[in-house]
């Protein structure tokens, strides 16, 4: 029945692209931000494929269609989308230009929204269907959204303030900050699309995207450090307006493109990489000056101040005993039978809770067991959900949204059976220690300034590499503050194939995931997962200035998961540090059986 739906959906959508005299249409997961995680109204490929990962697209022509994921989802995407109606393919070995440069004709008319796409985006793919006779066209109105009968409207919640308490910072000082940047660079305004550089510049937050505390908007920053806030009427507060002051002009988010369109002989910026395409192109039909630029609120937002540093260690510790309540359950209620991967993201969330400060969940909890580990990003619902089966592998990557912090951790365990089934075998274990050996090697690196995340990839894959496996996802990510859990512009990952961020240098008060992994298809997955804050490193004798991480998640790991004949003095001095402080963290937060488990988990090698 559900692909039945689906193959309706796609039928449907041929037929509107018909009446639109397209022969193709480029299908996103993005809204006009550019989002990584977007509001259901823009879920257009779920709802088109039943995809859903948070990174894909597709191609519809009138005669075929094509699913386009990453290394991450090349298992996932065969589970959700019927092979019947869309071709698999993969973005390391091909793309949209390419793809579509090999099934289309001349003279061929592809569609696209020109408020779901990037400039570049649409640049390069209009001029390779240009060299087969074919054109690329920004459609009026999203032929997806036209045959959608039921699509959700974009969230009315009103935008809330995030006190200066938690963010270090007044707005004041933050528009400042770009406004230096504009008047240095010569420019007269920047917009300002990404949802978290609003709501970081702003000092706002808001509840329109699950897992991200933003609101939709869209900010005008001006070189005298004023600003003007798009946003819906029905979304602003009397607080709203008092926070933000006589120098934010709210306006009706509608009045957006217009308002481009009136800044003729400005020089305006937009980021590449977050400003929809339309956004350039009403500047420029308005006679304004459009230079792409990074969003000057990038890079002070990652590097955090700190009253945010403070904040994340506090969110950390109290995720971290609520994470720990969650271990012990799972120490020995799987066992007994009857759990399953979505008992287990309630009693998560039930621990959570019980902190009586959590906000939301950082992202939808990766709740994998057995198979469903080896799907770096499995979301489990109704039809997917697998019991926790005795004697195999679960893998739970979760977090939560604090005001002061954003958590993101991953803890694989045993989940043990009677008999032979009660320890992990050796290949488990071989690949968890490989696995906590580059962890390792990324908790303890040291670094000259000036290095990139790139450069240190590779320190978490070698074990890995020696045994001839690898992972098809980056090591690290940076991470907000009660904001998005991916965070750029710092990464820690492979630069092969231009991923953003791995250029990037590292700056003390950055932080970011440390998550290598190992996945066998159709077996079991398995990833380890703290946060760690970048900080200056005093080193007697130092030419330069060097770097390194300090750990902020303290949650105990998987020691039944060990094979210890692969761990040096020196990596099991880190293992025995490491349960030392997390326990002396965590203990004061639990009490009766859950500390007895976290004595037995601290204890050392």
């Amino acid at each position: 029945m559900l692909m039945q739906t689906h193959e309706a959906r796609l039928s449907a959508l041929r037929e509107e692209l018909k009446r639109q005299k397209l022969d193709g249409f480029v299908v996103p997961i993005s809204d006009e931000h550019m989002s990584e995680y977007v509001g259901s109204y823009a879920q257009r490929l779920e709802w088109l494929s039943g995809f859903g990962g948070s990174a894909g697209s597709a191609i519809v022509l009138t005669h075929k269609a094509a699913m386009f994921v990453d290394g991450r989802y090349t298992i996932q995407v065969r589970d959700q989308v019927d092979g019947n109606l869309f071709d698999y393919e993969s973005t390391l070995e091909t793309n949209h230009a390419k793809w579509l440069v090999a099934n289309i004709s001349a003279g061929a008319r592809i569609g696209y929204d020109a408020w779901l796409h990037t400039k570049s985006w649409a640049e390069t793919l209009s001029a390779a269907l240009a060299k087969k006779g074919a054109e690329l066209v920004a459609v009026e109105r999203n032929p997806i959204d036209a045959v959608w009968n039921d699509q959700p409207e974009p969230s009315a919640a009103p935008a809330i303030i995030h006190a200066d308490a938690h963010a270090g910072q007044s707005s004041a000082e933050k528009r400042a900050i770009v406004a230096d940047w504009l008047k240095e660079e010569e420019i007269d305004a920047a917009v300002i699309s990404a949802l978290d550089s609003i709501a970081w510049m702003l000092n706002i937050r808001g509840a329109d995207v699950d897992r991200t505390p933003v609101a939709l908007s869209y900010l005008v920053a001006h070189s005298d450090g004023t600003a003007e806030l798009f946003i819906a009427p029905e979304k602003v507060t009397p607080d709203l307006e008092q926070h933000l002051g006589n120098a934010v002009t709210i306006r009706d988010r509608a009045e957006f493109t217009n308002a481009l369109g009136c800044m003729k002989g400005k020089t305006v910026s937009v980021d590449p990489e977050y400003g929809a395409a339309a956004i350039f192109q009403a500047l420029e039909q308005g006679g304004a000056s459009a230079v792409a630029l990074r969003d000057p609120a990038i890079l002070p937002k990652a590097i955090k101040n700190p009253v945010e540093q403070q904040g994340h260690r506090n969110a950390q510790h109290r995720d971290g005993a609520a994470v720990a309540k969650f271990l012990h359950w799972l120490s020995h209620a799987p066992s007994k039978g009857g759990e399953t991967e979505l008992s287990a993201v309630a009693k998560l969330r039930e621990f959570r809770d019980e902190t009586g400060v959590l906000k939301d969940q950082s992202f939808d909890t990766i709740s994998a067991a057995g198979p469903h580990g080896a799907l770096c990003h499995y979301r489990v619902d109704e039809d997917s959900n697998l019991d926790i089966e005795p004697g195999s592998v679960f893998l739970c990557d979760s977090g939560g949204q604090y005001l002061d912090g954003t958590t993101d951790i991953t803890r694989t365990v045993w989940i043990a059976g009677p008999g032979d089934k009660s320890e992990p075998d050796a290949e488990v274990r071989d690949r968890y220690t490989r696995v906590l050996k580059g962890h390792i090697q990324i908790a303890r690196a040291v670094f000259p300034q000036g290095t990139n995340g790139s450069q240190l990839d590779a320190f978490a894959r070698q074990y890995l590499w020696e045994a001839g496996v690898d992972y098809a996802h980056g090591t690290g990510h940076g991470v907000g503050s009660f904001l998005a859990v991916h965070e750029g512009p710092q990464r820690i990952a492979k630069s092969a194939g231009g991923q953003a961020g791995t250029d990037q240098e590292l700056f003390a008060g950055m932080i970011l995931s440390n998550e290598p992994g190992y996945y066998k298809a159709d077996a079991f997955g398995i990833r380890i997962e703290n946060l760690i804050l970048v900080e200056k490193r005093e080193i007697e004798g130092a030419e330069g200035t060097y770097l390194g991480f300090e750990n902020l998640t303290w949650v105990p790991l998987a020691r039944n998961m060990l094979d210890l004949s692969l761990l040096t003095p020196e990596e099991k001095q880190w293992w025995n540090e490491y349960h030392a402080k997390t326990h002396a963290i965590l203990a004061p937060q639990l009490e009766g059986e859950v500390r007895e488990w976290l004595e037995d988990a601290c204890r050392p090698l």
